[in-house]
């Protein structure tokens, strides 16, 4: 292998914002980095995404706590990744919410992806050593359920497979709000490494039904205003359909993953290359798109191992 993992070496601190996007509802948001939703309700307050550790887990208390005093009564994780559940423990929250399917895919492969994850993108776990294990979910839903934050009504959702299995939004529908987690991103590479790209589109054009005003996505700016919800849609969808198009037509020609990674290359560079962690998701990206054109549908388990073999074929 002639050099590592792109992420390996980022290791840059990110500026944190804290954006209102409604009423009592703010996206915490840092550069590309893994973002966070805040809902305050009534008399108590629900985050969305954990971050990766405790250590991380506390600049989104701190955020909170500039705004409200309630107690964090709710946590929501929209998927199973390390980088979005592992800092769970620092919140306390009685209520820890995933989809079924999200808890199942931490049963089955949550370990390795910590391992894998860990060893990819080291800037973000920052205080690992003090992560006090796998998260796991005091309660899962299947397609969707409902919590009141005192009056306040939030729906959690599964609308399709997109960036995982499993992936959760959420929806405050009294400020036609939602917080999509990883299957919206805004000039952000979308991670495929565990996606669905033949699903994204149709649950992209889910999360358009509902005309949200504002979204907090998973990684990039708080997406305020129709406009730009529209936009940050649109772009995810052509990042994610460019992506799988251009690996789709080496598979189908019986090429190989190396003709694969060229062929996205020579796709998506020139509209992507300047997105945040775009080098770090591409080699998963393409293995993914790779595996799904040839009839692979449930993702393969990344692994720290699988990680290095499939970026040493890459640089063949």
């Amino acid at each position: 292998m002639t050099k590592g993992f792109a992420s390996a070496g980022d290791m840059a601190e990110k500026t944190i914002s804290f954006t209102e996007i409604g009423e009592g509802l703010w996206a915490f948001t840092a550069e590309g980095d893994p973002n966070s939703g805040v809902i305050i309700g009534d008399d108590c307050v629900m985050v969305i995404e954990a971050q990766a550790t405790p250590r991380l887990a506390a600049k989104v208390i701190e955020k909170i706590r500039e705004v409200t005093d309630k107690p964090i009564s709710h946590l929501v994780l929209t998927h199973y990744h390390a980088v979005r559940v592992l800092g769970a423990s620092a919140y306390g929250a009685p209520q820890i919410i995933m989809s079924d399917v999200a808890r199942a895919m931490v049963a089955e492969r949550g370990q390795e992806d910590w391992d894998s994850e860990f060893a990819r993108f080291p800037r973000l776990f920052q205080g690992h050593e003090s992560i006090p294990g796998l998260t796991w979910p005091t309660t899962t839903f299947n397609n969707r359920m409902t919590v009141y934050l005192g009056k306040r009504k939030v729906e959690i959702m599964r609308l399709g497979r997109a960036h995982t299995a499993g992936d959760a939004v959420v929806w405050v529908p009294d400020a036609g709000v939602m917080f999509t987690g990883d299957i919206v991103e805004y000039h952000s590479a979308c991670y495929c490494g565990d996606g669905h790209y033949r699903d994204w589109g149709g649950t992209l054009d889910r999360i358009a039904g509902f005309q949200p005003g504002a979204i907090a996505p998973g990684r990039g700016d708080a997406l305020v205003g129709s406009d730009m919800v529209a936009a940050a849609i649109d772009n995810t969808r052509d990042f994610v359909e460019s992506t799988y198009a251009a690996a789709a037509q080496v598979a189908a020609r019986g090429g190989t993953l190396k003709e694969a990674w060229d062929a996205v290359r020579a796709a998506c560079d020139p509209k992507f290359a300047d997105y945040a962690i775009y080098e770090h998701c591409l080699p998963f990206n393409v293995a993914r798109a790779y595996d799904e054109a040839r009839g692979i549908d449930t993702p393969r388990i990344w692994t720290a191992e699988r990680d290095q073999a499939m970026w040493a074929d890459l640089q063949g």
